[in-house]
């Protein structure tokens, strides 16, 4: 799967904004050439909620276990739910990590697997470096499921507010 594909597959997803900075826009420049999916039906920018998944194409501070800094190299992480990361890691979130988290989670995971995101894994995100074949279809399936969540979530906003 290449970027492009995971970005095309989540823009289908009713009430996406995607966004990919650019050098102007005001966004840091750390985040360019990265890619962060939003369930915002009205197209403005969530100021209050975080993505329910992103790409990145390169190492942040504190999160190089991945060793983005390969070329070509990306992860894409996404905020699957408590049951789906319990799914694929064998524990819940906030359990303590293993090296038994989806294959490899422990040294940042090889490419093409489902792993415990290695900086935000204890909120229930799972991150895949290079989804490829063994991955694709779960990639699809995890960003679905993140977007019913983020979707339900702001249908329970708007009901409250």
């Amino acid at each position: 799967m290449t970027m492009d594909e995971i970005i095309g597959f989540v823009d289908g997803l009713d009430g996406v904004l995607t966004l990919r900075p650019e050098p102007g826009d005001g966004t840091p420049e750390l985040a360019r050439g990265d890619a962060f999916f939003y369930y915002s039906p009205d197209g403005v920018v969530p100021t209050t909620i975080q993505p329910f998944a992103t790409i990145v194409t390169k190492n942040y501070p504190g999160d190089e276990t991945s060793r983005l800094e390969r070329p070509g190299a990306f992860r894409v992480n996404v905020a699957a739910g408590r049951e789906a990361f319990t799914r694929w890691t064998g524990h819940a979130p906030r359990e303590t990590a293993t090296a038994g988290d989806g294959a490899g989670a422990a040294s940042g995971g090889g490419d093409d697997a489902v792993i415990a995101h290695p900086v935000y894994g204890p909120q229930g995100w799972l991150a895949v470096v290079n989804p490829g074949p063994r991955t694709g279809e779960a990639v699809r399936e995890l960003l679905t499921e993140a977007h019913r969540l983020a979707r339900a979530r702001y249908e329970r906003r708007a009901e409250a507010g």
